[in-house]
């Protein structure tokens, strides 16, 4: 079949930039920074010639990272960015997947499988700084995290029924509960890209930020979660994680499990007397 110009239209909605063929792969695809006497890890997709676009190593060195920052006690919360003012991510790299066999593809299905649940795994708080384009694999990368901020340019889409697959990263699961089933629906079937607007609007992304405040603002959350006892935020992002679809009851038991592991720590202790004291508290690493 002929290519025709309206065919080739379908592609120009979603703005790929094509790394230019004198494109030098950086050191590292995946950059860690530790902030703040190590409270802080900022973990940035780091590809911005090919719009942070993920290969088969760079998904295996975001897992590596991810692994390290869970052991590392600490480090109390992540954000995850992408190099560039283009893209947070425009997902799996297609031009490495165009010669692949069929064993090259399930290999690296299985490595970004493994990424993305190690992402959604993490007790410690994890949330996204999206500045740009975030498409397929990389649109789900986000929606892996706790939540996401944005920049005012910033698009979220799911691509892939445009390149004849079904989604496979975590939207048709995810989406529905953060946009409504309908809504959800149309981007997974048309492919068609939401701005950072509607994403607001409909609740994807939590706040939006000039393109250039973004990093600040993205600091500035770190940094309150940070101060907080991080044995305490790490309760309660289980007890949501764990509670969400179970009956009410269920969720409640979930929730108590985790208000008593946090009632009985030092940090409750900490906390209350430096309230009575009008002082910052000092909390403790988390155990884990």
């Amino acid at each position: 079949m002929t290519p025709t110009s309206a065919g080739a239209d379908r592609w120009k909605k979603l703005d790929f930039a094509r790394p230019s063929p004198d494109a030098v792969e950086p050191e590292s695809p995946i950059l860690l920074d530790y902030r703040k006497d190590d409270q802080i890890a900022v973990v940035t997709l780091n590809r911005p010639h090919a719009d942070n676009a993920i290969t088969t190593e760079m998904g295996a060195r975001l897992t590596e990272i991810i692994e390290t920052i869970a052991v590392r006690t600490a480090v109390r919360v992540v954000i995850l960015t992408g190099a560039g003012d283009r893209a947070f991510s425009v997902g799996s790299d297609l031009r490495q997947r165009n010669k692949m066999t069929k064993e090259d593809w399930l290999r690296q299905r299985q490595a970004f499988d493994r990424t993305l649940y190690t992402v959604r795994q993490l007790r410690k708080p994890l949330f996204a700084a999206v500045n740009g384009i975030a498409y397929g694999g990389g649109c789900e990368l986000a929606q892996s995290c706790d939540f996401i901020i944005a920049s005012e340019n910033a698009t979220f889409g799911q691509p892939e029924a445009m390149i004849g697959l079904s989604a496979g990263g975590g939207s048709p699961v995810f989406l529905p509960r953060l946009l409504g089933t309908g809504r959800a629906m149309q981007m997974l079937m048309t492919g068609d890209p939401i701005t950072a607007a509607e994403a607001h609007r409909l609740g994807m992304v939590n706040e939006i930020h000039g393109q250039h405040e973004l990093a600040d603002a993205a600091a500035r959350i770190a940094e309150t979660i940070a101060s907080n006892s991080p044995t305490a935020v790490q309760a309660v992002k289980r007890a949501v994680q764990l509670g969400a679809g179970q009956p009410v009851e269920q969720a409640i038991a979930i929730m108590m499990e985790a208000h008593w592991r946090s009632a009985l720590h030092p940090d409750r202790i900490e906390g209350i007397g430096a309230f009575n004291e009008d002082r910052e508290p000092v909390f403790r690493d988390a155990d884990y």
